[in-house]
């Protein structure tokens, strides 16, 4: 497969569809030195981006709390989106925008003086964790720790805050995982390098209170299936020892979807009927 810098196609970006090969930036802009950036990763299924204006307002809220203005607005973005997807002749697709501080008269730290620039690209992507969605992906746990919400703006999806999930799936891969678990700066459990997790103990489901990680828009629909099937969820700090006695995990995201996990360092789960059934309900959600 080519590279993504080497693919046919277009690309939405700054207003107009481009050739693929032609959405470059300079090597000065801002966010390439400074991580002045935000971005969503989006899928569309049967040609409809599922919760998709959810995405787009989470995309400028994203941005304004890095300290700028998308010059976009959501309808905008959303119509953006439909036109990449129609361009490209793309129906389950993948969907991703960034918005960042491009080059301009500023070149240190501050930026304001810098334009915002916007880009859409879409694509065709297959499992995020390959085969794992049937028999259980395998986590390494990070040495590294999701920081303080006083330190960064937790609740952003910004590029910056994606470093150590970089190096925590790198160093995963290494030794023959799918992925990273992250505890958060207090010891709690709280999330993957790209999603939510999810555990299951005696027919209920607890997952980690996301007071210092991205609430998933895929987390918060699977809760809302969980409820919707009566099974109690608890939203609440994890210590790592409870790992042992969990029986079933999952995680969720856009790009993952629901992942069963099979192992996470020396503890096992379940591929159970729980797991299972609320993989092919979201299927089933996503597409109707």
């Amino acid at each position: 497969m080519a590279g993504y810098d080497e693919r046919d196609g277009k690309i939405w970006m700054d207003g107009t569809l481009i050739d693929w090969r032609e959405a470059n930036v300079h090597v000065l802009t801002h966010a390439l030195h400074y991580a002045s950036s935000v971005f969503e990763g989006e899928r569309a299924y049967g040609g409809r981006i599922f919760k998709s204006r959810e995405h787009s307002e989470r995309l400028r809220e994203s941005a304004r709390q890095i300290d700028f203005e998308i010059p976009w607005s959501v309808d905008q973005i959303e119509a953006a989106k439909a036109e990449v997807l129609a361009a490209n002749g793309l129906s389950d697709a993948y969907v991703r925008a960034v918005a960042w501080r491009g080059a301009g008269e500023d070149m240190g730290v501050a930026s304001a003086r810098n334009p915002v620039r916007l880009a859409i690209a879409a694509w065709e992507w297959g499992a995020y964790y390959g085969d794992a969605k049937t028999r259980g992906a395998k986590l390494d746990i990070s040495k590294w720790k999701r920081p303080s919400p006083e330190t960064i703006p937790a609740h952003a999806k910004a590029a910056g805050l994606y470093m150590i999930c970089t190096m925590s799936k790198h160093a995963a891969e290494a030794k023959g995982c799918s992925d990273a678990l992250f505890m958060d700066y207090r010891g709690y459990v709280a999330e993957a390098t790209g999603a939510n997790i999810f555990f299951v103990k005696e027919g209920e489901v607890h997952t980690p209170k996301p007071d210092c990680f991205l609430d998933g828009i895929t987390r918060q629909t699977v809760i809302n299936m969980l409820k919707d099937r009566q099974i109690k969820v608890h939203e609440r700090h994890i210590m790592p020892e409870e790992l042992e006695g969990f029986e079933q995990c999952w995680l969720t995201g856009t790009a993952a979807e629901v992942t069963p996990v099979g192992q996470i360092g020396d503890y096992t789960f379940e591929v159970g009927a729980l797991t299972r059934g609320i993989a092919e309900d979201y299927e089933k959600l996503v597409r109707s």
